[in-house]
């Protein structure tokens, strides 16, 4: 026999009872009780999701989707119906759409600390539901592309593959982050193609000559290396503090904001000659920056943005031993000696040493390549005004 059903259309009242009518095992009237006050208050998502629990417990799949559906109409992103209806959706079988609700649900979840152990525990199962269906979903997209991609040159696919990883939730995208100016409307690459810099196979060539010359001057502890980060005094605690006055990461400076550093260019001839080979970037008071990076082992370098996207840098790797890395955005490469690469250093980007040797490469800028002739000769134009009026638009920083 069914619990006493309320006259009173109360909402609260209403509510209250059909917690007592489902705390009984009465799901049939909690059901009559809690839609009564949704009836009565039909802005208030937990009278919804009562009844959907309700509903839930009646077996009606299809009440139970309408009542969700009215609390998601009410709050879009309400936590516990992102829940309940990702749960009916999986439990239907529709595993697309409950693909995409746990996501949401996920999104906007509290801290798992905050979370009772048992839903904590089933956001855990969510999150790897989500990356279950992704994976196979990619799985599907790329044995449907497989013949497509054949006839195709692989580089020629690469913005396109980055595309389809994006769709399916294998990777984002990531903007420019620009600490100084920021030139609007360039391509956000993360990696430029080498058939922008016809030079590239040039400064590959000296790969050994400049080798030897970094060789020794670690092997001689030359003069002229300094931590690659100095912070000033009483700057806050940060990502970059474990690093600061670090000789783990340290710089050798051939060229330091458009200036020569004479005695490392005469300690090292043959880089000279192959940097002034190259049409760097060249900015008053900023570039060209040209200088040799090392990594000691077990060091990683946090991920981090630049300055300026009217510039490219180009790293050639020179002493790379193995568990060596370095991503830009959402692409990882594998170093390897004498291969360079280019890339936008105002995409958040990092590198780390996870080796017991140490790790040195060649970095140096040059003109981001979709800047025009005219474009840089207004750029520099513009750093000569700025500098001259005492304004600096682009920190002085180098890489």
């Amino acid at each position: 026999m069914g619990s006493p059903v309320p006259t009173a259309d109360d909402p609260q009242t209403l509510n209250a009872e059909g917690v007592r009518a489902l705390d009984g095992g009465d799901a049939a009237t909690a059901a009559t009780l809690f839609a009564r006050a949704a009836a009565a208050d039909p802005t208030a998502p937990p009278l919804w999701l009562n009844l959907a629990k309700a509903q839930r417990l009646l077996g009606d799949d299809a009440g139970e989707r309408r009542s969700l559906d009215r609390a998601l109409a009410i709050d879009a992103v309400h936590f516990m119906a992102l829940v309940r209806k990702a749960e009916l959706l999986e439990r239907l079988g529709e595993l697309p759409e409950a693909s995409k609700t746990w996501g949401g649900a996920l999104a906007v979840a509290p801290p798992t600390e905050h979370l009772p152990p048992p839903l904590a525990a089933r956001l855990t199962q969510a999150q790897q539901f989500v990356l279950a269906h992704t994976a196979a979903f990619g799985a599907a997209i790329d044995a449907g592309l497989a013949e497509a991609r054949a006839q195709v040159d692989p580089r020629a696919l690469r913005r396109f593959n980055a595309a389809v990883d994006t769709a399916v939730g294998r990777r984002r995208v990531y903007a420019n982050d620009c600490a100084g100016v920021h030139f609007p409307f360039l391509p956000a690459d993360e990696f430029f193609e080498r058939e922008h810099f016809p030079w590239m196979a040039d400064i590959e060539a000296a790969t050994p000559a400049i080798r030897a010359e970094i060789e020794a001057l670690l092997r001689e502890g030359a003069e002229g290396f300094a931590p690659y980060v100095s912070m000033d005094p009483g700057t806050p605690e940060n990502k970059w503090t474990p690093l600061d006055n670090s000789m783990a990461w340290s710089s050798y400076y051939l060229w330091k904001y458009g200036e020569p550093v004479a005695p490392a260019l005469a300690r090292c001839p043959a880089t000279a000659a192959a940097l002034d080979q190259l049409p760097r970037a060249d900015l008053p008071g900023r570039a060209p920056t040209a200088f040799f990076s090392v990594l000691k082992p077990r060091t990683r370098i946090p991920p981090h943005t630049g300055v300026s996207n009217t510039r490219t840098i180009v790293h050639l790797p020179l002493i790379v031993p193995p568990g060596c890395g370095f991503r830009v955005g959402g692409e990882t490469r594998e170093w390897t000696v004498g291969t360079a690469f280019a890339f936008d250093d105002t995409i958040e980007h990092e590198a780390w040493n996870d080796s017991d040797e140490l790790r040195a490469v060649l970095i140096f800028d040059v003109w981001n390549p979709h800047i025009t002739e005219v474009e840089r000769d207004m750029l520099r134009a513009f750093f000569r005004t700025a500098d001259a009026s005492g304004f600096d638009p682009n920190p002085r920083e180098a890489g």
